[in-house]
């Protein structure tokens, strides 16, 4: 390694959420923000499925107007299909994590329900 280099680890930094209890030195979870990220998540699986769907109709449209290059044409028109079918299934996922954050969420709760007063 040369000098002034450096390599930097990020391992698990997509759990910053999970904090270590000071007792038992077990992870404890944040289930609300973990829903929350689930959330945004699936929001952009939607968001590139919805891209990719429009991109591949665009391709279409394009090999019909373009015979000399329809091949072409309609070879990204089906990678762009299953990309999109591959985003459904990204956010489909998600969304199932989403709902299992959420349980454990009020199960981490025991139902009790917050009163917030203005």
């Amino acid at each position: 390694m040369a000098e002034g280099h450096h390599h930097h680890h990020h391992h698990n930094l997509h759990r910053s959420h999970h904090k270590k209890d000071d007792a038992f030195m077990e992870p404890t979870v944040n289930y609300r923000k973990e829903e929350k990220h689930h959330k945004h998540l699936q929001q952009l699986g939607r968001a590139r499925c919805r891209r990719c769907g429009a991109y591949a109709l665009h391709e279409k449209h394009k090999a019909k107007k373009d015979p000399e290059h329809a091949h072409r044409h309609k070879i990204k028109e089906e990678i762009a299909a299953a990309a999109a079918v591959g985003a459904v299934g990204f956010a489909l996922h998600e969304h199932h994590e989403r709902k299992e954050a959420k349980k454990k969420y009020k199960e981490s709760h025991h139902g009790k329900k917050h009163h917030h007063h203005f």
